[in-house]
């Protein structure tokens, strides 16, 4: 894949592109197991438990996730320590290609924290902000879904089940099938298969190209940088409830599934000063997701270390984010997300964007930017 190509994967869904298409969703058995961390943390009960639990999260010189491994765990000892997670979960997806049939390449769109695969085609304003309509403008096909434990998604147990690695390996799962043809309702068969990433969806992106060779012909990250020291931050804006407290359309989810309450915390975490429409923020909030105890909890340390990675790598973050820049990506020279350039010891081609004005929820933002 050549570098325009690569470029071309970030598409400024920022702008109002009208792409006749074919969508269906879809309903995708699994099968998968996973090394989950095991926690002696309970399920906080009352919204009191939430915030005990965001302090504790957020404080900082403190290894919370250390201190809350279960009863036998100990350093260095896998001994109740890690616990292996099997299943089969179904997972709610929508595929979509251009009207004139498949496209070039397959992108699988992988979403973060707040929200489920609406992100990627945002039906506010009449799909003005539909990163899916400028990927099939630009004859590729995508292929979003729920994360395990949310949405159309299996849900699941938020302490123990519904953790990093067993997500991590349901998008393995789910790039497998795609890869050989398998999944009912698709088709077509694709040569490339690209993988595209927000936020938490990133960090899982970039754990299942560390984890398995060959899986993707290339990636994006987008919301996202290596530095882990700023989750705090986004944490502490968040004012996080349970999450059948924040909405009503969250009353199915159980204790140990968290939200925000109000639109001020949806600002916080996802846009910057003067960047965005007021109508989208409001949008936005109401379309918000939940994310678990076990997420939040195994988060951090995914993208340390190397990824020997061999395809193209393009991230792709605002300057103003805030869980992964602490507000201000270019503090420092290189800017905090292309530091991860260091990481990527095998790539084919490496850049990092900073979206000028930009917050963490990028495609939702007003800048406007063409690669």
């Amino acid at each position: 894949m050549v570098q325009s190509t690569l470029h071309t994967l970030l598409l400024a869904s920022l702008t109002a592109i009208a792409a006749a298409r074919k969508c269906q969703n879809l309903t995708v058995p699994i099968s998968i197991s996973a090394r989950n961390t095991n926690f002696s943390l309970q399920a906080p009960s009352t919204n009191v438990d939430v915030t005990d639990f965001v302090l504790n999260f957020s404080q900082p010189g403190v290894n919370f996730t250390k201190q809350a491994l279960g009863p036998n765990g100990a350093p260095n000892s896998t001994d109740g320590e890690f616990a292996t997670i099997t299943g089969t979960y179904t997972i709610g997806a929508t595929y979509c290609e251009p009207d004139s049939g498949p496209g070039s390449a397959l992108q699988i769109l992988t979403h973060g924290v707040a929200f489920d695969r609406s992100y990627w085609d945002f039906a506010a304003q009449d799909y003005n902000y539909s990163y899916v309509n400028a990927a099939l403008a630009r004859n590729y096909s995508t292929f979003a879904y729920d994360r395990l434990g949310l949405g159309a998604s299996s849900r699941g147990e938020p302490v123990n089940e519904i953790q990093t690695g067993l997500e991590v390996a349901a998008l393995h799962a789910l790039t497998t099938q795609l890869r050989q043809t398998a999944v009912p309702g698709i088709e077509a068969s694709y040569d490339k298969v690209l993988h595209v990433g927000h936020s938490y969806g990133s960090v899982q992106t970039w754990a299942l190209t560390a984890m398995y060779e060959g899986i993707s012909d290339g990636i994006v990250l987008t919301g996202f940088s290596e530095a882990g020291d700023f989750v705090p931050y986004f944490m502490l804006g968040g004012n996080y409830v349970l999450a059948h407290d924040a909405s009503p359309a969250l009353a199915s989810y159980p204790p140990g599934y968290l939200a925000s309450a109000d639109m001020t915390a949806v600002q916080i975490g996802f846009f910057a000063p003067g960047n965005f429409d007021p109508a989208i923020l409001a949008a936005t909030y109401r379309a918000g997701q939940p994310v678990t105890i076990g997420e939040l909890m195994t988060l951090g340390g995914v993208t340390t270390g190397n990824n020997t990675f061999g395809g193209p790598v393009l991230i792709v973050t605002g300057e103003r984010d805030i869980p992964f820049c602490g507000g201000n990506c270019d503090v420092s020279n290189p800017p905090i997300p292309a530091q991860a350039n260091q990481s990527f010891t095998n790539t084919s081609y490496f850049d990092a964007i900073i979206v000028p004005g930009a917050g963490h929820g990028l495609n939702l933002v007003n800048t406007y930017f063409s690669l």
